[in-house]
């Protein structure tokens, strides 16, 4: 390990050229978090490795830019949705299109895929949440409710619900296999970026651009929990794969909470900007950004940052 490492809690890892034009989306696969993929106003989707800056697969066949990327829980396979609405799902081992899924009439913002099942579930600038078979062409669901365009969308662990969060300010929890609202959250002053089921508790947390983030109960369907300090919107944010804590990710800040009590653990300074994913590899936070057609990529040492209140 080089000698500046052993005294920075954080560093930047890579800056490279992902894209001919602009980098329109990211993601990092959340199991591993060794692997990144890219989405450009190119059309394409490129797949690295974290710490390479070596491109290992370039993927073509969307029309249009594409907006939003995601992995599967095994990472062999990714999800991409495009500006006109289109979804395609790859299979990263033969690098080729399994399904293309249309029925969306904007903008795709969000993809997820189901924990275990062969679903896929997608939002879109058009307000609408769909949930697609991935086995079949059409959806099987279409969630409608939210007034403005929907950010992001997160299976629960067991597969049962589907969270979404919206620009109208709210966050919604709906029952998948009967395609209706459970409960709506409304304490958001903001547009919700990003929602995150905890890995083992029945809580969600919700960040928003209105500098918060937001702990729910999803037993009482209460908030017990809403943290304040960030200067910035909140754009992504982790739970701790033991769940003891949550990171939440905004413009050049990475947070470390807890919560019952609500508290800080700490504020490590991070010259990410605009943050738009976050993983945990060997007790490293991995934080991954983009500028015009560059990403970068950044370590938090988390062996170095207060995850508890003990001193």
């Amino acid at each position: 390990m080089a000698a500046a490492n052993t005294t920075k809690i954080s560093w930047r890892l890579q800056e490279f050229e992902a894209h001919s034009s602009r980098v329109s989306c990211l993601a990092l696969g959340k199991s591993s978090g060794r692997l990144l993929a890219t989405g450009g106003e190119d059309c394409r989707v490129n797949l690295w490795a974290v710490s390479k800056a070596n491109c290992i697969m370039s993927l073509t066949g969307h029309k249009n830019p594409v907006e939003c990327v995601q992995f599967n829980v095994s990472e062999d396979q990714i999800v991409t949705g495009s500006q006109s609405g289109s979804i395609r799902v790859w299979d990263m081992e033969a690098a080729k299109i399994l399904r293309t899924l249309m029925g969306h009439k904007a903008n795709i913002t969000s993809l997820g895929f189901h924990p275990f099942g062969d679903f896929l579930a997608s939002s879109s600038m058009d307000t609408n949440i769909k949930l697609w078979d991935v086995r079949r062409k059409g959806y099987v669901f279409r969630y409608t409710g939210h007034t403005q365009a929907v950010r992001s969308v997160a299976f629960s662990p067991d597969g049962k619900w589907l969270a979404s969060a919206s620009d109208d300010c709210t966050v919604k929890l709906w029952d998948l296999t009967q395609g209706k609202t459970i409960t709506e959250f409304k304490s958001h002053t903001g547009p919700v970026n990003i929602v995150q089921f905890h890995p083992n508790e029945y809580l969600l947390a919700s960040g928003s651009s209105d500098r918060t983030v937001k702990l729910w109960d999803l037993e009482k369907f209460t908030m017990i929990g809403s943290t304040e300090g960030d200067t910035t919107p909140v754009r992504c944010v982790f739970f701790s794969p033991d769940g003891g804590c949550l990171f939440s990710g905004s413009t050049d800040s990475l947070r470390v909470f807890g919560w019952e009590p609500d508290r800080c653990f700490d504020v490590v300074p991070v010259g990410w900007g605009k943050v738009s994913d976050l993983a945990v590899c060997n007790q490293q936070l991995i934080g991954v950004s983009h500028q015009l057609s560059s990403v970068s990529s950044y370590v938090v040492d988390l062996k170095r940052v207060k995850k508890s209140g003990a001193p």
